[in-house]
């Protein structure tokens, strides 16, 4: 029997099981995620003129980051983002990305936006693959849902729905 070496980098326990012959396991995930924050302290800073190239900023960073987007769009004062997350990256670490040079680069579009920022905190929920096209159609629907209702009584009913248990002094800044 060959024996099979593993690539430099991988750990001396991976090493031996090729050396022995197994095959090495893969490991697979596709966990979809409903992601929504907004701009600092809510204010309409995402302006029609912007509004698109903005949301897709902000999917070509999600895609480099392996993090495929199904669906972003939301209101003036927040977005809504569908993806699956990566199992190379912790949900943290995609959101001050995408919200990080998001920002820096909305910047450069117009002195309008100098002072533009997100919110520090989101809201992430998970979804199963079957409640996806519900979760697109609830991300095109923005514009409609928030014609009756406000960015903090939506957020407040998608706490509710995922039943994230919340502390209201601390989810808005």
């Amino acid at each position: 029997m060959e024996e099979r070496i593993a690539p430099k980098g991988q750990n001396k326990a991976l090493q031996r099981s090729n050396r022995k012959g197994s095959v090495m396991p893969q490991s697979l995930a596709k966990v979809h995620l409903h992601i929504v924050f907004s701009t600092k302290n809510r204010d309409p800073l995402i302006h029609a003129d912007v509004e698109r190239e903005l949301y897709a900023y902000m999917a070509s960073i999600c895609e480099e980051l392996k993090c495929p987007v199904s669906k972003i769009a939301g209101t003036e004062d927040h977005v809504h983002i569908a993806c699956c997350l990566s199992r190379t990256i912790t949900i943290a670490t995609l959101l001050e990305e995408v919200k990080r040079s998001s920002s820096k680069w909305i910047k450069t579009k117009s002195s309008a936006y100098k002072k533009f920022a997100w919110q520090i905190g989101y809201g992430a929920f998970s979804f199963g693959e079957s409640q996806l096209q519900n979760v697109i159609r609830y991300i095109n629907d923005q514009k409609e849902i928030h014609k009756n209702k406000s960015y903090k009584d939506e957020f407040r009913g998608l706490l509710k729905k995922y039943k994230v248990d919340y502390d209201e002094r601390y989810v808005w800044d």
